[in-house]
């Protein structure tokens, strides 16, 4: 897994450089959003992650599902579920929800104490309502305005907002950020982003076939989708978004 994660990276850093080259064009009819001012360079990411999700996360993650049988996939997805709890509780509480952040935590007691540490949800079916926070939401309740829409490569869908959001996700997440050995955190973090892309595995094949602007589609329901999280509701476990977006969940 450790090998995998340094051709990941090297692989990540080549295609962001061949980026700076040069924007992918705008087809022809397509109607300029407000919200995009950079869209060539953000269409160029898109090109970039969607190359990426092809040639590279998608054939590893297929590999995965052969590998392991269901029971242990959704074991695992439980487990990094019931982890990002623990960050879902703290940033409902900056958000001011202390009845969601006790939710959110007893979640974590539930599963960790009686679900095998997580590997089992013990919590839902036991009434324990499963929310999803981070730190670009807890800035919008703040007031922070989202800033021009943004591709960021591998990440995927953003805003400035978002950007600095997942700057703080990432540095405050221990399994990426704090672990002392490097190899086994670079084996944890392939491992989460393996569980996130396998969650949304046929999403993207359901986009592919349409006939649509796949990036104008993206964008216009990303942006829809975080303004309902921050002004009207939560958001559920499974977004549809795509399968490199929030790819440490």
């Amino acid at each position: 897994m450790t090998h995998w994660v340094a051709r990941f990276k090297r692989a990540l850093l080549v295609g962001f450089a061949s980026l700076m080259v040069g924007c992918a064009s705008i087809p022809a009819g397509v109607e300029p959003s407000p919200n995009d001012p950079w869209e060539s360079f953000n269409r160029s990411v898109f090109e970039f992650n969607e190359g990426l999700d092809t040639y590279l996360l998608k054939p590893v993650v297929t590999g995965y599902r052969f590998v392991l049988p269901e029971f242990v996939r959704q074991g695992i997805y439980n487990f990094f579920s019931n982890y990002n709890d623990i960050y879902t509780a703290l940033n409902n509480l900056l958000q001011g929800k202390p009845s969601y952040a006790f939710n959110d935590l007893m979640r974590v007691v539930v599963n960790t104490t009686f679900g095998l540490g997580g590997f089992i949800d013990m919590a839902t079916p036991g009434g324990l309502e499963k929310h999803k926070e981070d730190w670009g939401q807890t800035f919008g309740v703040w007031g922070i305005p989202a800033g021009p829409y943004v591709v960021l490569p591998f990440f995927g869908p953003s805003s400035v907002r978002d950007t600095f959001g997942t700057a703080a996700d990432l540095q405050t997440d221990y399994l990426f950020k704090y672990v002392p050995d490097v190899g086994v955190r670079n084996s944890i973090t392939g491992l989460r982003v393996v569980n996130a892309r396998n969650t949304y595995y046929e999403a993207g094949d359901l986009l592919d076939g349409a006939a649509i602007d796949k990036y104008s589609f993206m964008r216009d329901a990303y942006i829809q989708r975080r303004e309902y999280q921050i002004h009207e509701g939560r958001d559920d476990e499974e977004p549809a978004m795509p399968p490199y977006e929030n790819a440490y969940e």
